[in-house]
This record gives C-alpha cells, sequence and structure tokens, in this order.
C-alpha cells in the first residue's frame, strides 16, 4: 500500500499504487494516477488529468500536471502522461495539454529533469533525455531519446530536438535542431556531431564518421538544405546497415517542414 504522510492531501478518486510515498504538504488531485514506488516530495502538486507511472521520484514544489499557460485552453480535460523512472527535481513545472495541440502532454522514461524546468502544454519528451537546471520549453516542443539540454536554456514553441542532439547552456533555440547536432548560443548555431555522446552509446565509428560527412555537407557546402538532403539520401543504399540507419534518421527529420533547422 502507499505511505502518504499525515499532512498530505489526496483528493477522493486519486489512484496510488503500491509503494508510493506521498511526502509533508503535498497535494494528490482526484484525478491522478500514480504508478508503484513512485517518491512524491514535500509541498508537491499533482493536478489534473495526470498518469505518472513506475518508479518516479517529484522533488519538494513541483507542480505536475497543472493547467496549460494557454489562453485558449477553457478548462478542457487534458492530459498529462509520464512513463518510468523519471527524476524531477525541485520547482519543476509540467502542464497538461491543450485541445489545440492534441490534449496531451507526454514525457517517456529514464529522463533526467533538473530544478527549475518548465515543460509546456503539448509537449513531448521522449526518454533518457536530460533537461538541466531552468530549460524552459514552451508549447508544442518534441524532444527526442537522449537529448541533452544544457541549463537556463529556452526553446521555442513547436522547435523539435532530433535524437541525441545537445545544447550548450544558455541557448536559445527558434528553430529545429537535427538529429546528433551540437549548438549553442543566442541564437543558437551548430557545433558539429555529438561525436563523445554517440560513442559513450556505442555507435560505430564508421556511423559516426558517416554523421560527420553529412554535416559537412549540410553545414559546409552551402547547399540549399533540399539539395543537401537529396545527396544525403543517394548515399544511403550504398552504406552499412548502421552507417544507412542513422544517416536516414538524419534525412528523414530534414525532410519533416518545420521552422527550418539551426544552420
Amino acid at each position: 500500500m502507499a505511505k502518504v504522510h499525515a499532512t498530505a492531501i489526496v483528493e477522493d478518486g486519486a489512484e496510488l499504487a503500491d509503494g508510493v510515498e506521498v511526502g509533508p504538504y503535498a497535494v494528490i488531485g482526484a484525478k491522478v494516477r500514480v504508478g508503484p514506488g513512485s517518491f512524491i516530495g514535500a509541498h508537491a502538486v499533482l493536478a489534473g488529468n495526470t498518469i505518472v507511472g513506475a518508479n518516479n521520484r517529484i522533488f519538494p514544489f513541483s507542480s505536475i500536471g497543472t493547467e496549460p499557460q494557454d489562453k485558449k485552453y477553457a478548462g478542457e480535460d487534458t492530459q498529462l502522461i509520464i512513463g518510468d523512472g523519471n527524476l524531477f527535481r525541485e520547482h519543476c513545472l509540467i502542464n497538461t495539454g491543450t485541445v489545440q495541440g492534441g490534449g496531451v502532454t507526454r514525457i517517456g522514461s529514464d529522463n533526467w529533469i533538473m530544478g527549475y524546468v518548465h515543460v509546456a502544454h503539448d509537449c513531448v519528451v521522449g526518454s533518457n533525455t536530460i533537461l538541466a537546471n531552468a530549460v524552459q520549453l514552451a508549447g508544442h516542443v518534441q524532444v527526442s531519446d537522449y537529448a541533452i539540454i544544457g541549463g537556463m536554456s529556452a526553446v521555442h514553441q513547436f522547435v523539435r530536438l532530433g535524437v541525441h542532439t545537445m545544447c550548450g547552456g544558455g541557448t536559445i533555440l527558434l528553430q529545429d535542431l537535427p538529429p546528433y547536432v551540437m549548438c549553442s548560443g543566442n541564437p543558437a548555431q551548430a557545433h558539429g556531431i555529438h561525436v563523445e555522446g554517440l560513442r559513450r552509446r556505442g555507435f560505430s565509428a564508421d556511423a559516426i564518421a558517416e554523421l560527420r560527412r553529412a554535416y559537412r555537407t549540410v553545414y559546409r557546402e552551402n547547399l540549399p538544405l533540399a539539395e543537401a538532403r537529396t545527396t544525403l539520401e543517394s548515399r544511403i543504399s550504398g552504406l552499412a546497415d548502421d552507417s544507412a540507419a542513422v544517416l536516414r534518421v538524419f534525412t528523414e527529420f530534414l525532410a519533416i517542414p518545420g521552422r527550418g533547422i539551426v544552420r
């Protein structure tokens, strides 16, 4: 059964699985469901139609599942869905979705979300990401698996970050960041492939070399983006499977219309 501190408020209808621990003065709303083994720290608030998976740790003063900061929101029963094994440090603010954005804010599993992070309405955060202290995600942002965003960075609404990307601290990201690419600055500028991170995650030397070549094509050869993408796509059939797979991820990201890419 759950262990709930005497000063906490758990509203009727809330569902707390076995092994959930709720700290002093925490507040759990009536539509909240929390999976087994999760920890809710002191003064944390879990509100709205919010599903929290197993083995999450939510530190004090975080607000999880509160209403969107969007003037279009009119009290609809939108959702926040959180996976397993995430860490939310102090003062995180995670909002539910809006009807206009599909109605759901989603966070995957095994993410490290540090203090004062804001994940706004309709964002989609993958798994195994790191959002350092005071990262601010505007509405409808997509953060793919293994992305790392440095502290005090801000991401414009509707921007996408591809897999294995990295933003330096204090980055202002106004456009999409292609997979595997590093950036920093205000506004953000690209600074090569995230080689060290890819090595740590087991990418082969050949795959990394192919991504470096792709980066040169997009960022150093002064080609229009459509032409650069066509050039990259023409290489895929001649590559080994692992190199072809990573290059395909890169080109498929470039093919999706968006806010343009950091370039």
